[in-house]
């Protein structure tokens, strides 16, 4: 390992992978490493086979009849993609969508008062919609109305409000909109994590919900899509780029030390198997820098926790019921609904998308941990899925670097956390860029092709 690097990438989780990917395009010289000897580290997709050796240590039981083994793609960390947003633009940026087919998902739903609904994203739809009371659905319509016809340039259809300076809890008020319609708006469509939005400008929540209706007008039955075969693919699609670019790949290579100069602090290279390569930079997730680990890497705490995930795997045989039979469906269930700090979530798949067996599906129910007695905390969701035939739960903690890696030039991403959706994720990319280049990211436009 003679050669020097511009940067060393470590692991091949999504996150990695697209910051390869933008980094080799962008001309830049790059090692891609993961100690796994497979892509996509803790976003990676699972036979069934490897599910059940994953969680259980045992094969898959034959009395439950899932299927062949070869006919699973189970997304340890499940999440959507907006079809008009960031990602889909790197992805078409990038042009990786040759390497992939996507499928629309099949609807995009919200409880409140105790039962799921369709998130209205249209007047037409908010006025069928039997989320809100009659006087509250006019109300809504102007709301949606107002979205609608709302021009940065002509401020006849601001209707008084300057985004830029008003709060969005302001915006609620001129349209008379209830606590539980704002919950919908704020976290089934604006997709917050929570309530901090409704004191602050109204811009970036209205550009938001415009985002997900733009999302949800381009295939009609909701603003998410999917990759046929899971996940798991979208890590290798970037890997393709990088290596197309000159990008480098390395699995299964057990990292030993991430080296830093002891006089300057900065970053030099890394060793694996007794060999070390040279890099400018390097770019990680938490795992490889102390993540879990009492003693800190290198005497220095890089990462600290910040939380914890739980996520239930459940497999069933039917569509979770109040979804229309879809075959897939994502539905956020807001926090002030079940008396919570954060959101729960769940993604739901099936055969459809070629990530199980026929008339199987695949439901993850996801929550940032608030108590104890985490298990207790999805029940609002689990309760929503109906018979489930196993299900598979994991704890994961939540890390994120201790500073921004520009004064020793190691840049470190975030874990995942438990949305549905990659708008969290594709946030870090940018992040992660703007800290390793001093420079924004900036995507062309194209247009992707969806198989509805």
């Amino acid at each position: 390992m003679d050669e020097e690097y511009d940067v060393i990438v470590l692991g091949t989780g999504l996150t990695e992978c697209i910051l390869s990917g933008l980094l080799s395009v962008d001309g830049q010289k790059v090692l891609h490493m993961d100690r796994n000897d497979y892509y996509g580290g803790a976003s990676a997709s699972l036979n069934l086979t490897q599910l059940y050796q994953q969680f259980r240590g045992t094969p898959p039981p034959e009395n439950l009849q899932l299927g062949r083994d070869r006919d699973y793609a189970v997304d340890l960390i499940p999440k959507f993609i907006l079809s008009s947003g960031e990602l889909t633009r790197m992805l078409v940026h990038t042009d990786v969508t040759r390497y992939l087919e996507f499928k629309v998902i099949a609807g995009s739903y919200v409880y409140r008062d105790g039962r799921i609904s369709k998130v209205p994203s249209t007047e037409l739809e908010a006025v069928k919609s039997p989320l809100m009371g009659l006087f509250e659905k006019r109300r809504a319509r102007n709301f949606f109305q107002y979205l609608q016809n709302w021009k940065e340039a002509d401020p006849a259809t601001h209707q008084g409000l300057d985004i830029n300076k008003v709060s969005m809890k302001d915006v609620y008020t001129k349209f008379g909109l209830e606590a539980g319609t704002q919950d919908f708006i704020g976290h089934a469509m604006a997709l917050w994590l929570d309530d901090d939005y409704i004191t602050k400008p109204a811009r970036q929540t209205i550009d938001r919900i415009i985002l997900y209706t733009s999302s949800m007008a381009r295939y009609g039955k909701s603003p998410y899509i999917y990759p046929l075969y899971g996940l798991g693919e979208l890590p290798q699609a970037f890997a393709r780029l990088s290596a197309i670019y000159g990008g480098t790949y390395m699995l299964d290579k057990k990292i030993d030390t991430v080296n830093v100069d002891p006089e300057t602090g900065y970053f030099t290279g890394v060793t694996s198997g007794g060999e070390t390569v040279k890099a400018k930079r390097v770019i990680g997730d938490p795992s490889y820098f102390g993540a879990g680990k009492d003693e800190p890497e290198g005497g220095k705490m890089r990462v600290v926790e910040t939380g914890k995930v739980i996520r239930a795997i459940c497999i069933m045989k039917h569509p979770i019921p109040g979804t229309d039979d879809s075959d897939s469906a994502q539905i956020i269930i807001p926090q002030n609904q079940v008396g919570r700090k954060n959101d729960i979530y769940i993604a739901a798949v099936s055969s459809a998308h070629n990530v199980a067996a026929p008339n199987v599906w695949i439901a993850i129910v996801s929550t940032i941990v608030e108590t104890s007695v985490p298990e207790r905390e999805i029940l609002p969701g689990l309760q929503l899925l109906g018979n489930v035939v196993d299900k598979f739960i994991s704890i994961t903690p939540l890390y994120a670097p201790t500073s921004p890696g520009t004064n020793d030039n190691i840049f470190i991403t975030k874990s995942y956390d438990a949305t549905s959706h990659f708008e969290t994720v594709v946030e870090d990319v940018f992040d992660v860029w703007q800290r390793v280049k001093g420079e924004k990211l900036v995507l062309k436009k194209r247009e992707v092709e969806v198989e509805a």
